[in-house]
């Protein structure tokens, strides 16, 4: 018989009754909550919902941060027959937040005290929504709102007459029911809302349970929203699956406070393993670099000491310690006694690996993480594959690449016509299995251009090794077309560029069948103003915005002939003309998603006279009239 959501959750009760299913942080300490401790807690908040009118197929959005009642509201929707519409606490734009409740036609809202005046604001807009539940204590409920206290006591009544009909009723769910619509962040057009089955959530749990066991002492902190499809997935279900525990974040009264609650909260929770996005792992990596510059110059040069060792001896992950590489491991043990594993205390003690997923992982970021004994191991996934398609895992792994394929799943590259290519040829990467979405919410065009025959077309580029890892490119929405129609994915580009340069906070490469790549480029103000006075000059003279301009040309060209990263990519796909950019690309301005990958159609748009210009003869030129006025408006702080 194939799994509901209801029916996992109930066998780990039954398997794991008294392990920790959830820690949450209350009166400054975290709480365990037991999987035997959580089942009455599902149960009421579900039958609640079914006094309350729920009936099966309705929809209900849950709109919070992470914690015990967000697994509560969610299995509560879906023992009912309901079904879920996570949305992210970070859409502050009330027409976004009311597309995505007015087109799933959401009859209730379950929300968070920080959220729920969001939903106030809108509701008016929304006939189909009859009722706000609400999670926290607030002041003063309005006359259609009820508290999450006030649900659990309706559903425990209910359920004194009626315990038999309920079980009859979850029991009834069937593995091809929807559980899920959650939305795309509509980087191009309105958001889709990707239909996920109980059977796309439990059949990805099974794929990814086969190549990477997880036994019950395993925990995590979840960092990411747990809206986020890969968190959903792995964080919350892959972990209840196998009697394992998650931890939530501790919520502060901003989000920046929230986010400064992680290095902490980490300490705290001591996670066997987390689950991390580039963003993420990058501010790890600064930290940890920081702790070490700050103990003094002989332990930072110890420091890089043992990272070139480590990062000989582990190769790419593939061929660790092949060779004669192995008669540095009792060196490698040594520094890893006297320097990482102090580190790894600093991530609670008891990490053993991070799971990437989201966007592509710098091969460096990875190289440096594994070198620590915490490797990084990315993924491969879409919300439409409930995500999970391929991944690194600690019995095999390959840095660079996005893994191997998950178990019950094809995968093909395939050309424009649909044709299979060989390996390592680079085509489009499609997937067929149960894990694949039932289409998109009321969207029978979108459903048809990505689902065809069985296959789901990913839209991403990428293509297989000879030892069957596949290696993801990026976005052919996003890809670099150059005028004889040969294609290049700009993401390692701009990752590198601004990994590598003190000056640049931002950069988008961008050519549409044009004579040569242009950039637009967001400068690091403050660190280009600090260089120029080092060198003698104002910002607020010409000599001085001449000199800035020269400084981001010289970054650019360390990637072309004779410069120092010189042959890293292919020279026609760098920045031949840059744009200096007033503003940097921001949630708030729309040019980032609430992922923070920068949402490219938009940008384009926006900018198209300043691309244009950068196309022209003058516009070419480094210090071209429009980059000399914006840097003219800078001031000497």
């Amino acid at each position: 018989m194939k799994l509901t959501l209801p029916m996992l959750f109930e066998n780990s009760v039954k398997k794991y009754p008294n392990n920790i299913l959830m820690k949450e942080k209350r009166n400054g300490k975290y709480v365990g909550t037991t999987y035997k401790e959580m089942q009455p807690l599902v149960h009421n908040f579900a039958a609640g919902l079914l006094t309350m009118g729920l009936q099966k197929g309705e929809r209900v959005a849950l709109i919070s941060e992470g914690r015990n009642d967000w697994v509560m509201s969610e299995l509560g929707i879906v023992y009912v027959g309901g079904i879920n519409v996570p949305i992210s606490v970070k859409i502050d734009e009330l027409n976004d937040l009311k597309f995505r409740l007015a087109h799933s036609g959401c009859k209730f809202v379950i929300v968070s005290k920080t959220q729920l005046d969001k939903i106030r604001k809108i509701e008016v807009d929304l006939p189909e929504l009859e009722k706000i539940i609400v999670l926290d204590e607030v002041e003063e409920l309005k006359k259609n709102e009820i508290s999450r206290n006030q649900v659990l006591a309706l559903g425990e009544n209910y359920l004194k007459e009626n315990s038999k009909m309920f079980t009859e009723l979850w029991q009834s769910i069937s593995n091809n029911d929807y559980a899920n619509i959650c939305y795309t962040s509509g980087t191009t057009a309105d958001p889709k809302g990707i239909i996920l089955t109980h059977r796309n959530y439990t059949s990805n749990i099974e794929q990814a349970n086969a190549v990477i066991p997880v036994p019950e002492y395993y925990s995590s902190l979840l960092i990411l929203p747990w809206d986020h499809s890969f968190a959903h997935t792995v964080g919350i279900y892959f972990l209840m699956k196998n009697g394992a525990s998650m931890a939530s974040v501790e919520i502060g009264k901003t989000p920046l406070e929230t986010l400064k609650n992680i290095p902490k909260n980490i300490k705290e929770t001591q996670p066997v393993f987390l689950l991390s996005v580039p963003a993420l792992a990058k501010n790890f990596r600064k930290n940890i670099e920081n702790g070490i510059k700050a103990k003094g110059p002989k332990v930072t040069k110890l420091f890089k000491k043992a990272l070139k060792l480590a990062y000989d001896y582990n190769g790419n992950g593939f061929n660790k310690g092949k060779g004669l590489k192995k008669l540095k491991l009792p060196i490698l043990k040594f520094y890893d006694k006297i320097l990482f594993s102090k580190i790894r205390q600093g991530f609670g003690g008891k990490l053993e690996f991070f799971f990437g997923g989201g966007a592509l992982l710098d091969i460096e970021l990875q190289k440096f993480f594994y070198a620590l004994g915490i490797p990084m191991y990315q993924g491969y996934g879409l919300s439409e594959a409930s995500p999970i398609i391929s991944a690194n895992v600690p019995a095999t792994h390959k840095m660079g690449s996005s893994g191997k394929i998950i178990k019950n799943l094809e995968v093909k590259i395939v050309d424009s016509e649909g044709r299979e290519l060989p390996i390592g040829e680079k085509g489009e990467i499609i997937c067929k299995g149960e894990n694949v979405m039932a289409g998109y919410w009321k969207n029978e065009k979108a459903t048809a251009e990505t689902i065809k025959d069985g296959w789901l077309y990913t839209g991403d580029m990428g293509y297989f090794d000879k030892d069957g890892f596949l290696y993801v490119l990026g976005r052919f929405k996003s890809l670099l077309i150059g005028s004889d129609g040969e294609k290049f994915s700009p993401e390692g580009i701009e990752e590198a560029i601004v990994d590598q340069s003190p000056y640049i906070e931002q950069i988008m490469l961008y050519n549409n069948q044009s004579p040569y790549t242009i950039a637009l480029l967001f400068p690091n103000k403050a660190a280009l103003i600090h260089e120029i006075k080092n060198r003698g000059f104002s910002i607020e003279s010409e000599e001085g915005q001449n000199e800035v301009t020269k400084i981001i040309e010289e970054e650019i060209n360390k990637y072309k002939k004779n410069g120092e990263f010189a042959g890293m990519f292919p020279e026609r796909w760098l920045p031949a003309a840059i744009g200096i950019l007033g503003e940097g690309f921001t949630e708030q301005n729309k040019f980032l998603n609430s992922t923070l990958k920068m949402v490219r159609g938009k940008i384009t748009e926006f900018y198209m006279n300043r691309i244009e210009y950068l196309f022209t003869g003058e516009g070419k030129q480094i210090n071209n009239n429009q980059n000399m006025h914006i840097l003219s408006h800078w001031e000497d702080n």
